[in-house]
Order: C-alpha cells, then sequence, then structure tokens
C-alpha cells in the first residue's frame, strides 16, 4: 500500500512540484490549500491529486483536516510544511497583523500540522517531515523581520523534533530553498530580479522541481540516518 503524504500549500508553486513528484514517485497525495478554489480544481483535474482546503493556522482545523485524510486515504506517513505567506515591510512600519499573520502562518502551522500527525507517526514507527524554510530565514533580508523570523524558527524547530522523533522511526528536516522560479519571483519588479539572479552564483534562479528532488531525497524509507538537518538549496547565494 503506497505512503500517504500530505504537503501543505500544496497546489501551487513550489508545492504543486512537490506534490507530483510525490506522486510520481508512487506515493498517494493530499494536498491542502487555503483560499484559491480555482488554482486547486485546476490542479487536481491537471495531476489528479485529491486537495483538502483549511487553513494552516487554526489548530483545530489542522487536527480535523488529518483526522479526515486518515479516514478518507490513510495514515499519514509523509508530512511536508510548505505553507506559507508574505506580509512585508521594515519594522517600523510594520503592523502587529503583518507579524501574526506571518509568523501563525508559516511557522505556527508547523506546529499545527505536526502535532496532529506526530501520534500517529509515533504508534506506527514511522515518518518523515519536511519543512520548507527559507535562505532569508538563514541570512535574513530586508523588510522581512517576520518572515525571516518565522522561516529562522522553523530551522530551529526541525532539530528539537528530530530529536524527538528519532527513537521512534521519524526522522524531521528542512530544506531551505533561495529564490525559485515561482510565480510569485516572477512578480518582482525586472530591475530588482536580475540585481538578485546577480547575486547567485550559479546565475539563475532555481527551478521549483529541483526543491521536490530535495523532497523526495528526505522522505524516501532509506533515508533514516538523516535527520535534524537543513537541505540548503540556493544556488550557492548563501553558504554556513
Amino acid at each position: 500500500m503506497a505512503r500517504v503524504a500530505l504537503v501543505t500549500g500544496g497546489t501551487r508553486g513550489i508545492g504543486e512540484a512537490i506534490s507530483v513528484a510525490l506522486k510520481e514517485s508512487g506515493f498517494s497525495v493530499v494536498a491542502s490549500y487555503a483560499g484559491n478554489d480555482k488554482a486547486a480544481a485546476d490542479f487536481t483535474e491537471l495531476n489528479g491529486i485529491p486537495v483538502k482546503k483549511f487553513d494552516v493556522s487554526d489548530f483545530d482545523a489542522c487536527v480535523a483536516a488529518v483526522h479526515e485524510i486518515e479516514q478518507e486515504v490513510g495514515p499519514v506517513d509523509v508530512l511536508v510544511n510548505n505553507a506559507g505567506i508574505t506580509r512585508d515591510s521594515t519594522l517600523h512600519r510594520m503592523k502587529r497583523e503583518q507579524w501574526d499573520a506571518v509568523i501563525d502562518t508559516n511557522l505556527g502551522s508547523c506546529f499545527n500540522m505536526c502535532r496532529a500527525a506526530i501520534e500517529g507517526m509515533r504508534e506506527r514507527g514511522f515518518g518523515r517531515i519536511v519543512n520548507i524554510g527559507s535562505v532569508n530565514g538563514q541570512a535574513g533580508q530586508y523588510g522581512q523581520v517576520n518572515y525571516a523570523a518565522a522561516k529562522s524558527g522553523i530551522h530551529g524547530f526541525t532539530k528539537a523534533l528530530a530529536l524527538e522523533g528519532a527513537a521512534k522511526g521519524i526522522t524531521v528536516n528542512a530544506i531551505a530553498p533561495g529564490y525559485i522560479n515561482t510565480e510569485m519571483v516572477r512578480a518582482v519588479p525586472a530591475n530588482v530580479l536580475e540585481k538578485i539572479v546577480a547575486t547567485i552564483p550559479v546565475g539563475r534562479l532555481g527551478e521549483a522541481s529541483e526543491i521536490a528532488r530535495g523532497v523526495l531525497f528526505l522522505v524516501a524509507d532509506e533515508a533514516g540516518y538523516i535527520t535534524g538537518s537543513t537541505l540548503s538549496m540556493n544556488g550557492g547565494q548563501h553558504m554556513y
């Protein structure tokens, strides 16, 4: 029986690439989304992957969604926490609502989803969790104190949960993408994007499919000796 993989924010951008790659590798995939019904319907029609609509920043909604997925599809053995938003502003202009929205959606969702799935993983003695961080959580970024704090928090969360899960066959890792060729990045003004690419040693944006390959590596049954790691995939833009 195929392992069930749940990908949050899994219908667009990096999340879509991860969902598709997992399905093509034999996983039974469910992708979550927050609000874009049209994009989600198009995603399912194109890829044949079922979707589940819920707010990852809402703990009770996450618990309910995981329960429903386990009843409808099967136990969640692979969890990819990819959902995230931006509400950019310099700190002296940032509203508390902008801070809370990003922290709750990007970081709080990791707690919510892992808490909902972890007990089943512990009972079955197997689990693969991959949290999507960011190069900006490693290096910082002007105008993104909320986003950088949330993504940096993901990296610490990953290491701590990895220690808790190790004896139960659960690995917890993170991927920290750099600038990836997604709709969000393509919306950056051309002159600004040109300057960003100039700082990337490989001389280009990354592709969502490349991030998906990293996820496939980390969630494999054979990847049981890799835990607590952050895989930086940024074209050499930031090394540490």
